[in-house]
């Protein structure tokens, strides 16, 4: 790769998240982290408004852009493809989410580009989930970015029918099924809850605030902490 384009693509990695490493950006560009070091006091020098230091991590200041990027035909290749998957999974709302946004991005890439993109030949068929489970899905999605309380009526692998007061966290696909993480008054732990056994989920008028120890950061360092993760096919979850 080209110095200029690596200096390219480490404000565009920059930019991408709220805090990168050095660590990380030698690994995804293939160099070493004194490079790093050298490019990212460069482009200092430069006047790119790089935050940070070596050691803690690196962000991009607020008010700096670069023209829009284009991309290889690979690249819009892999987007189709992402998007196509996407929308088979994902709830309702999302879903036309995801086709609105491809559609604005192939609208302005190169002829070539595009044209690669949309004669992929790469399909997701629709999955045999009920349109119930789906707006569920959606439901639970956004009480998670609302950030409300939700009263479930859920059954267990067993059929057994329960009523929870959560707070939702995330959720998370496995390949098979959709869960809720979240945190659970009654058993005042994390519990995860599959989506297809919701019967019903109410948003609350209550909006939660991060609590130690109930967050979803928490969460994921307890399942990183788990060997091997839980199967959310069997009810070790709840």
């Amino acid at each position: 790769m080209r110095r200029a384009d690596r200096l390219f693509q480490i404000v565009q990695l920059i930019r991408g998240r709220r805090l990168t490493t050095a660590a990380f950006l030698a690994r995804r560009l293939e160099v070493s982290e004194r490079t790093i070091y050298r490019d990212v006091a460069d482009l200092q020098r430069q006047s790119v408004p790089i935050e940070g230091e070596a050691g803690i991590g690196y962000r991009l200041g607020a008010g700096f852009d670069l023209p829009p990027m284009m991309f290889t035909q690979d690249e819009a290749r892999a987007l189709a493809a992402a998007a196509r998957l996407a929308q088979s999974w994902l709830d309702p709302g999302m879903a036309g989410d995801v086709e609105s946004a491809l559609g604005k991005i192939l609208s302005v890439l190169p002829p070539s580009a595009r044209a690669a993109a949309e004669a992929l030949a790469l399909f997701a068929l629709p999955v045999s989930r009920d349109a119930a489970t789906r707006e569920r899905l959606q439901t639970l999605r956004e009480a998670v970015q609302s950030r409300h309380k939700l009263r479930l009526d859920y059954r267990d692998v067993n059929e057994a029918a329960t009523r929870r007061t959560v707070r939702p966290l995330g959720c998370f696909y496995w390949g098979k099924v959709w869960t809720l993480a979240a945190w659970c008054e009654l058993r005042q732990d994390f519990r995860s809850f599959r989506v297809d056994r919701i019967d019903a989920a109410q948003v609350l008028p209550e909006r939660f605030a991060d609590e130690p120890g109930r967050t979803l950061a928490d969460l994921l360092r307890r399942l990183r902490e788990r060997r091997p993760p839980p199967d959310p096919a069997q009810d070790a979850i709840e």
